[in-house]
């Protein structure tokens, strides 16, 4: 597995997806605006497995991106007359759920205490073969500890360009940031988190196929 290729082939999928939903997710936005219940809710539908795994990705705990997630649909409520239909909506709640996530893990920032058991508990990943899910989960559990060396923005970046698949353009986008600084924040959260990794958890990455190259 090559850490710096997870999210390309989500990033695939999504390109060919894309095109035709825009148009109809303009009218779904349209209605919403004008109050229309049953239109949010499908803007909910539509989006909520996203944000919810960029949640999860920067804080590390289902129960608490399931949290986020509900605070950023209420904060989209709440904002939704402001939003500029001629932007990406993504964009718009992939910024709110980013900075939900910075505020939550400044507000609680401390070391959790969590086993390989309760995170391969929270996975619920149905797999045949026992010991390839294991080492998998050993991998992710890993790769998460490891995260908790970068900061805010290095976190943000590598989860939202190396871990959901998405360019540079829409990260900079995502983030504020001009595209040249995303690509030094992604390539100090890549060396540090092959730091972290080869230093303190080289005997998990050992036979596992996995890689860091920069």
């Amino acid at each position: 597995m090559d850490i710096k290729r997870l999210g390309e082939k989500k990033s695939e999928l999504k390109k060919t997806k894309s095109f035709g939903d825009e148009k109809g997710l303009k009218e779904i936005i349209k209605k919403a605006k004008g109050g229309d219940q049953k239109a949010f809710q499908e803007l909910v539908e539509r989006f909520k497995a996203q944000v919810a795994s960029i949640a999860y990705k920067m804080i590390g705990n289902y129960e608490d991106a399931k949290d986020i997630s509900q605070i950023v649909f209420v904060k989209t409520y709440q904002n939704l007359n402001r939003f500029d239909t001629s932007k990406k909506l993504s964009t718009w709640l992939y910024r709110i759920t980013i900075n939900a996530s910075i505020d939550f893990i400044r507000k609680h920032r401390k070391h959790r205490h969590e086993t390989l058991e309760s995170v391969g508990g929270e996975l619920k990943e149905k797999k045949s073969n026992v010991e390839r899910s294991y080492q998998r989960n050993l991998i992710r559990w890993a790769i998460k500890k490891a995260m908790s060396v970068l900061n805010d923005k290095q976190k943000s970046v590598f989860v939202l360009r190396d871990l959901e698949g998405l360019d540079i353009k829409e990260v900079a986008e995502i983030t504020s940031m001009p595209q040249a600084t995303v690509r030094w924040y992604l390539h100090r959260a890549r060396s540090k988190l092959r730091d972290e990794l080869l230093r303190h958890y080289s005997g998990i990455l050992e036979g596992s196929g996995i890689k860091y190259e920069l």
